[in-house]
């Protein structure tokens, strides 16, 4: 018996060891461009997806001029209260973490730079030229407070972290790493990595823990992220929001106008997103609603099409905007969404024309229509001759007349009484 269990047992220590070691990977994202919206769904999505992959670390790869620091906060927010490390580097060579990215790095558990690239230069600035002097201290002195709190939580250089924002100190790669801006110079990703393998570092709720490393899984950016990073951009947001608002004021001053309301409406919602008065999430539930609401209202209205089309565009960039595949581990491919969206439309708007083409039809019972109609006599009540029943329109009507009448003679409608219409006599048309 023993000879059986003592090779069932290696198997499952084995098997148990090799599945661990499968599942360790880290996951690996690359956060380029300017940093805003875009950037926190993307990285908000990868540490999602790296938890359902069971990963035990993130690599985040950072080449940024910089962006909004509101949107910098939340990412450090993000970073700050990962369930996993999120290990940080400067990258390609030539790259750049400047100003929000230079914040970013001072957030991560373990940082680096390749050769060739440079960190720094993060005074707080705005598109809305000088500030009052006031206004700009008080930026930069909460900024700074800011960022030293992120140096001393992760042991680096305080005077780089202050300077970064009271002087916008820049500083290459090399210099970064000698006077512990960074905690590492690295040659290329994987020297990086075997540097951070093994580490010790602080986790949420000052847990420590030490950095693991597995395979890179790679996390590429989605046309969501992309549409996002195009509409995200301040200038390109704000003037949406602008334009959005001009468009419904000429559709509230010109009723009927119809496409203005719809650019409109769908735009708004898009600059809402991009200025994070709105979750990406809600955003794009609030334009798969707006869509259903177009798509309704195309059956009450003449101008049978504008709103139908503006519908058809709001269900898909709800559609794109609203789905997450980080949180069930699949993609949904834009080559889903548009036919979907097509499809459902597209019997909508059917829906809505047959809708619209009835309101044409005219109802046959009504009296208002029958009035001033020619019709003929085809029976009588005798002895009378001003009582009997008439055609009209296909249809066979009583009717009553001050007149006597014959059998085939030509009545024309007046008006009536309950169901029985009043006619006089009328020449044949």
């Amino acid at each position: 018996m023993r000879v059986f269990l003592t090779p069932l047992l290696m198997v499952l220590v084995f098997g148990f060891g090799f599945k661990t070691q499968a599942q360790t990977c880290t996951m690996n994202l690359q956060m380029t461009g300017t940093i805003g919206p875009a950037s926190l769904d993307y990285l908000q999505r990868g540490l999602e997806k790296a938890q359902e992959k069971s990963c035990a670390s993130l690599l985040l790869e950072i080449n940024t001029p910089g962006g909004s620091l509101q949107t910098t906060r939340m990412i450090v927010e993000e970073i700050l209260n990962s369930p996993i490390p999120v290990l940080c580097v400067v990258s390609p060579s030539g790259g750049r973490a400047g100003s929000a990215g230079a914040i970013i790095m001072q957030a991560c558990h373990v940082s680096g730079a390749l050769e060739g690239t440079n960190i720094g230069a993060a005074t707080p600035v705005t598109g809305q030229g000088d500030l009052p002097d006031d206004i700009r201290k008080k930026l930069i002195e909460d900024t700074k407070s800011f960022t030293l709190s992120l140096a001393e939580l992760r042991e680096r250089n305080k005077d780089f972290a202050e300077k970064i924002v009271t002087e916008a100190k820049a500083v290459d790669a090399k210099e970064a790493a000698e006077v512990g801006a960074i905690d590492h110079l690295s040659y290329t990703i994987d020297d990086f990595l075997k540097f951070a393998e093994g580490r010790e570092v602080k986790m949420s709720g000052q847990l420590v823990e030490k950095v693991r490393v597995g395979g890179l899984v790679g996390f590429d950016e989605d046309f969501r992220t992309k549409v996002l990073h195009i509409v995200t951009d301040p200038e390109v947001a704000y003037m949406m929001f602008m334009g959005s608002l001009g468009l419904l004021y000429f559709e509230l001053t010109h009723p009927g106008a119809i496409i203005p309301g719809v650019v409109g409406g769908i735009g708004l919602i898009i600059s809402m997103i991009a200025m994070h008065k709105l979750d990406v999430w809600w955003g794009g539930l609030a334009l798969i609603l707006l869509g259903l609401v177009l798509l309704v209202a195309e059956a009450f209205t003449p101008s049978f099409g504008f709103l139908g089309t503006g519908g058809i565009v709001s269900f898909i960039f709800g559609s794109i905007f609203l789905y997450n595949p980080a949180e069930t581990g699949y993609s949904l491919p834009l080559g889903f969404i548009l036919p979907t969206a097509l499809i459902l439309g597209g019997l909508m708007l059917a829906v809505a024309y047959f809708a619209y083409k009835t309101r044409s039809v005219v109802r046959r019972a009504a009296y208002d229509v029958l009035t001033g109609s020619i019709g003929k006599v085809v029976s009588l009540e005798a002895p009378s001759k001003r009582k009997g029943q008439i055609t009209i329109q296909g249809e066979i009507w009583k009717f009553k007349s001050k007149e006597d009448l014959d059998i085939n003679a030509p009545v024309r409608v007046y008006g009536n009484k309950g169901l029985t219409l009043l006619v006089e006599p009328a020449k044949e048309e």
